[in-house]
């Protein structure tokens, strides 16, 4: 089964400089852009838009990066 998140829930993920906290902004089920990056999400594969609580900066991730936290 897929993990499915909606927006507001707070999520970590794993990160080069260790686990970052977050929360969803949006699920993104298109092709966008974050700053120059493409993020190839689509309806079949979608990945969520997340933003960072320490640094503010926004992050698309597939759903099986995301942890959902309470």
């Amino acid at each position: 089964m897929t993990k499915s998140f909606k927006k507001g829930d707070k999520v970590s993920w794993d990160t080069s400089q260790g686990e970052t906290h977050g929360k969803v902004v949006k699920k993104q089920t298109s092709e966008t852009y974050i700053k120059s990056h493409k993020v190839a999400a689509s309806k079949d594969d979608p990945q969520y838009i997340v933003q960072s609580d320490k640094s503010g900066k926004k992050a698309a991730h597939k759903p099986t990066e995301l942890r959902k936290k309470s």
